[in-house]
Formats: structure tokens, sequence, C-alpha cells
């Protein structure tokens, strides 16, 4: 599930809510921890092909020589030790969704063959010459920047063009820590559950240092540490083990201004909607305001769209 009620996480559900019901392709982008797939699943889940599997690949998971037999399948004797024929995960997730996991690392010489599913649903098994035709809705996610990726030749342009035509950005948590009570709640009362133990009192010092913590793991992590402490915690009260110290660089920095505040959201918001500032889902409908007033705005604090 995807817990919260935090600015950040809704936007994210508002984009997921607005995409699933297409065939679009979308990238889930975020730092690990953060939750990419679950919000692959929501898409799935809102989908017209909800009743079917959600099919996986992690493309990090797999040594390079096998990952183009786990997508695309095999015939007999295709290679050393391919005794029978398989089918690939894109034949598997024909008429559903397929979720590819960790895309940054695809390698290159794969990266022609997707382009090619993706653009005209079409492949073939290894050790075939046989055309196979797919109707496959497919959900891509990634830690990495693959626009940097492109710049440095790691990743194809023409790739990274078609799978970046509805990105979301999945929030890392130190960006939605208002989330984190209800996040602790949640993994308590699961944790809890599956050990057989009745966790009933979180106490304010342990919330406090859940919530001052930079969580460079995100969701992952936190998962993490509320297990162990589930774990040390012989009573009803939830005792922390792990020492969360606040990082001399994420301590609390001066104040910033109203104007300097206002600019990061103005500027946060503008990046989300791609720098799209009127019409429907633009930068000023979802702040509020006039398309008029924001243009204002942007000109008194200086905000411009960067160059290429």
């Amino acid at each position: 599930d995807i817990i919260g009620q935090s600015d950040g996480l809704n936007y994210v559900l508002y984009k997921v809510e607005q995409i699933a019901p297409s065939d679009t392709v979308v990238l889930v982008l975020g730092e690990t921890g953060t939750g990419k797939e679950l919000v692959a699943r929501a898409i799935h889940g809102l989908s017209s092909c909800k009743q079917r599997a959600l099919v996986k690949v992690n493309c990090a998971a797999l040594p390079s020589n096998l990952i183009e037999s786990e997508l695309f399948g095999h015939e007999k004797g295709a290679f050393t030790g391919a005794d029978s024929k398989r089918l690939g995960r894109f034949e598997i997730a024909n008429g559903a969704t397929l979720f590819l996991d960790e895309i940054g690392e695809l390698p290159m010489e794969l990266q022609p063959k997707l382009l090619r599913v993706i653009e005209d649903g079409e492949f073939e098994r290894l050790g075939s010459s046989q055309t196979i035709k797919v109707n496959v809705r497919i959900i891509a996610a990634t830690n990495r920047n693959l626009e940097e990726e492109v710049r440095r030749g790691r990743f194809r342009d023409d790739l990274w063009y078609r799978l970046n035509v509805f990105p979301i950005t999945m929030p890392p948590l130190r960006d939605r820590l208002d989330d984190i009570p209800q996040l602790v709640e949640f993994y308590v009362k699961k944790i809890s559950k599956r050990m057989g133990t009745s966790i009933e009192v979180i106490p304010t010092g342990v919330m406090d240092a859940l919530r001052n913590y930079h969580w460079p793991g995100n969701v992952r992590e936190l998962e993490n540490v509320l297990e162990r402490a589930v774990i040390n915690s012989s009573g009803p009260k939830l005792r922390l083990v792990d020492e969360l110290k606040t990082r001399q660089k994420d301590l609390p920095t001066a104040p910033k201004t109203l104007e300097a505040v206002e600019r990061e959201h103005i500027v946060r918001t503008l990046e989300q909607t791609q720098w799209k500032i009127s019409g429907k889902n633009g930068a000023a409908e979802i702040l509020g305001l006039n398309r008029s007033t924001l243009r204002a705005r942007m000109r008194k604090l200086g905000i411009g769209r960067p160059r290429a």
C-alpha cells in the first residue's frame, strides 16, 4: 500500500489516477527504497487489465547474458543449456502490464530490441526468426538519472525519449516527514501481526527520533528499523534499538525567508509539470493561482525555465 497524505505523495497519487486508464508508457523515478514498485502496482490496479497479474522483471538481478532470454524467451537449442522452449516475460504479459524495474541497468545491446517492442509490439525469441506480436503496457522504474546516462553514452537517447512520456517521481522519505507517523503505525501493526506480538505504545521520544532522521534508505530502511525495534520490544511499548543520529549536514540551517520558500515551491511545481504554466494540470492550477499571477511571481522571484 502507498501510505501517507503529504503533498508530495498526494501529487504522485493524482498522477497515478490520471494515467492508469490509458496504455501509455510510464517511467517511475526515485531513490532506492522510496516505493517505486508500489506506484507500478497502483497504476496496474487501476488499469483495464487489473484482473491479470502484474509481470515483473528486475533488470539488475540477472546477468546480461540471461536478460534477453528472460524478456524475449528462447527456442530449444538456442544456446547451451536451452533444453526446451521458454516464453519470455513479454509473451507472458501479453494483454497485461509488464514492470521493468531498474531499467537503467539494461545492457546497451538489448536497448534497441526493447525500443522495437515499445514502438511496434514486435520481437523474436532467441534462436527464432519468427516475429511475435504482443500488446503490453510497460511501466519502467529507475533510481538513476537517465538523462545523465544518455549524456555519458550509457543509455540510448531514443529509448529514453520513448520511456519518458509520462514520468512520475516518488519523493524521498526526508521530503515527506509528515507521513512518518502513519507509516510507523502501518508497519508496526504489520510486523507485530506477522511475529505474533502486540505493540500498543509508540513513545514520543521514539517518534521524534524517527522524524528527525534523514532516512538515506527511505521507506525500506524505515521498515527494517521498525522490524528490529519490534523484535527487541519485550512489552507493549516500542523500543528503538538503532541509534538514529542526525548527521551534521542534516542539522537545521539558518531559517529561510518566505520569499526563498515560495521560490523553491514554485520551481519544484514547475519542474513536476515540465514547466507547463497554464491549462489543465499546469503549475498555475496546482498552485491555485491565476496564470497571470503566477507569471508575475516568477518575474519578481527571477524564475525562468533553464536552457536545455
